[in-house]
């Protein structure tokens, strides 16, 4: 069974040495990890060469995929913040043929899950740079033996300076991904004003599944013209959507300004895609192992208020990453969530 961890924040060495301890309580090593996201602050970024090896030391001889997402801050004023995933054995080691000089060439299978690294464009305009991230993941995918209609989340980072470009990744999603049944992945859009490769106006991590997709969906129309979806169910697991307080019946944002009214508004959306899922009526929903919030410098005042309310929703039971981005796509967000479910019993795939 998939293990997912929460983000362990620190040093550069004291991130990954708290790691490393919380997969060791869960009863899991370093040969056990599949996939492995890195939140690095621009203190990190600078000296990233101690990250690279703070992960080797901490992994020794064993490759995962490595997501390195720069980020404007975390909630607690550290450098670093390592969230782990492990699966018993490791999964099968996927060697691929794509090196853009930052430790890209791994991928991991486990239970049914595609684990991808970062992947970063080199140069182009904005349309181009996105292509070239897709056209990476679809040469990754490929020595998996799968497409890009494989994918079952994205998550796009792009700059305050750039925000006004990102609608053009669309036309390029609509050409690249879907199935033949019109299912395209969950997706989020980040703004995040540092990039981890200098030059990048866009970089992109996702995730893939070796199951049959299926759209969940609540109901909201706005999905059937957008080439991602509030939530794709694959084998026992459902991938979900970054969920902002935004309005489906008008695509207007909601609650300017309140950050707790937001991330109410936030957590009963993703729990009527849960219900959708067949995840419960009421809460607190079962099911739901994962969660990343990003906060945008104006919501961390008031951050430690929203864990009442995340509780009342979800219980203790999702790890939980939080990190500060520049802004979000939408001007007046303060919060968006991303959150990952199990719909299989206990020890099936996850």
């Amino acid at each position: 069974m998939t293990l997912r961890l929460s983000a362990c924040a620190g040093t550069v060495r004291g991130a990954y040495g708290r790691a490393l301890a919380e997969l060791a309580k869960a009863g899991a090593g370093p040969g056990d990890v599949v996939h492995v996201v890195e939140y690095a602050t621009g203190t990190a970024l600078a000296t990233y060469a101690e990250v690279d090896a703070a992960r080797r030391d901490a992994l020794g001889a064993h490759r995962a995929p490595v997501a390195t997402v720069a980020v404007e801050a975390l909630p607690g004023g550290e450098d670093l913040a390592v969230e782990l995933t492990a699966f018993p054995g490791g999964g099968e080691l996927i060697e691929a043929a794509l090196d853009d000089g930052m430790h890209r060439g791994t991928v991991r299978v486990a239970g049914g899950t595609v684990y991808l690294p970062s992947l970063h464009p080199r140069g182009g305009d904005f349309r181009s740079q996105y292509r070239q991230c897709l056209e990476q993941a679809a040469d990754l995918l490929k020595a998996a033996g799968l497409g890009l209609g494989a994918l079952v989340q994205t998550t796009d980072y792009t700059a305050s300076a750039t925000r006004s470009e990102y609608p053009r990744c669309g036309r390029v999603r609509k050409e690249l991904l879907g199935t033949g049944d019109g299912v395209y992945p969950g997706a989020a859009g980040i703004i995040v004003d540092r990039p981890v490769v200098p030059g990048a106006m866009v970089s992109l991590d996702a995730i893939a599944s070796t199951a049959t997709l299926k759209t969940v969906n609540p109901g909201w129309k706005r999905y059937d013209t957008l080439t991602y979806k509030p939530g794709v169910a694959a084998g026992g697991t459902l991938f979900m959507s970054g969920f902002g307080a935004l309005e489906p019946a008008t695509q207007k944002g909601i609650f300017d300004g309140d950050l707790l009214a937001q991330a109410e508004y936030v957590y009963a959306s993703i729990a009527a895609t849960l219900r959708e899922a067949g995840l419960g009526d009421r809460p607190p929903y079962g099911g739901v192992v994962r969660l990343v919030e990003y906060l945008t410098p104006d919501a961390v005042a008031g951050y430690g208020d929203v864990a009442e309310i995340r509780h009342r929703y979800f219980g203790d039971s999702p790890a939980l990453s939080s990190v500060v981005c520049s802004a979000l796509l939408r001007p007046d967000f303060m919060i968006e969530v991303v959150p990952t479910a199990v719909l299989a019993p206990a020890g099936e795939s996850a």
